[in-house]
């Protein structure tokens, strides 16, 4: 009943909060469902892009440190965010949408018998887009409904995150016999893990490679990877049952929209453990404005007059704009 439900949300950290709103938004089509602050670093913002009401295993989140180098790829190391998109024809549209907008991509090939698009952001931050065609796993959301990506290409949460470790034993030890993910597949340096339902929505790919050097935290790089639980006793189990074999944990953290945990079982990696609610729904803003205004958990409201004007101000109001969907050449409703 505390078993892991897949992917909640996948942290990283971008040169330039503006650039990644704008890259989000217009390009990617994900709705900012929360403007705030990172809650330990108060002059750093922190976005969450997500599905269209904010759902859990559908969030990107970003933080903007100030002054902060940029990362270097390696080992040991978060290296690929994926992002659901409902078929393969919809990967050929993104093809169109990337050579559209300028976006470095890879073109469509195949991992595990799944179709994916690899493409990077302008700080080469590294993602791909994964074809749902055929799976059967854990649901995905629903894509922003007002925004410029129409619904039946668009993304729908979070897919397989990728790993790439210098140990492969070690980190199949921590998800396998700690996490209780299930090895499926194998394809010459990647190993394929899945948890709770399976499907795209819960795998993880780990690469093996021995050649690199470690990966160097900065902007381009991600900064840790959320699992799913169900609620706050789920988490409480997993704090005692990752203490009981010897791993530190942070305890209890109360984020407001979720509740978390966080414990690095491998060198580099951190790993979250995040409730599915509350939400990003509040009293704070409803459905229509989300993402639109400075929100404050409720321990920070006191001072919102220091915070403030510690984060410049990024124009974020949607809710008064209309976009038009963007089809390139295929036709509403062309799923096939």
């Amino acid at each position: 009943m505390y078993e892991l439900k897949g992917l909640h949300h996948i942290t990283a950290i971008t040169s330039s909060a503006e650039k990644n709103y704008e890259f989000f938004t217009y390009v990617l089509g994900m709705r900012l469902v929360k403007k705030t602050v990172n809650q330990d670093d108060i002059q750093t913002y922190h976005l969450f892009f997500a599905d269209d009401e904010g759902n859990p295993g559908t969030d990107m989140t970003f933080f903007d440190f100030p002054g902060v180098p940029k990362g270097s790829k390696g080992t040991n190391d978060i290296s690929r965010t994926g992002f659901r998109v409902p078929s393969d024809r919809a990967l050929e549209y993104w093809v169109k949408r990337f050579d559209h907008y300028g976006v470095k991509h890879r073109g469509i090939q195949k991992q595990f018998g799944v179709k994916v698009l690899p493409f990077e952001d302008f700080d080469e931050q590294q993602y791909q887009l994964i074809s749902d065609e055929n799976d059967t796993g854990v649901a995905p959301g629903t894509p922003w409904k007002k925004g410029p990506v129409p619904e039946e290409f668009a993304i729908r949460g979070l897919g397989t995150l990728m790993l790439r470790v210098s140990d492969a034993e070690r980190m199949k030890a921590v998800l396998t016999q700690v996490l209780s993910f299930r090895e499926v597949a194998k394809e010459g340096q990647e190993t394929l893990f899945e948890v709770g339902e399976g499907g795209n929505g819960a795998r993880v790919i780990v690469e093996l490679s021995t050649f690199l050097p470690p990966a160097r935290q900065g902007y381009g790089s991600v900064h840790h990877a959320a699992f799913r639980v169900e609620d706050r006793e789920a988490l409480d189990h997993w704090t005692e049952k990752i203490e009981a074999v010897g791993f530190p944990t942070s305890g209890y953290v109360d984020r407001f929209y979720f509740e978390s945990l966080y414990s690095r079982m491998y060198p580099n990696i951190l790993f979250e453990f995040a409730t599915d609610g509350p939400g990003f729904i509040d009293y704070q803003e409803d459905y229509e404005t989300l993402g639109e205004t400075l929100a404050l958990p409720p321990a920070f409201e006191p001072h919102r007059d220091q915070i403030e004007p510690l984060v410049r101000p990024i124009d974020t109001v949607r809710s008064t704009k209309h976009f038009e969907k963007e089809y390139f050449g295929f036709e509403p409703g062309d799923k096939v």
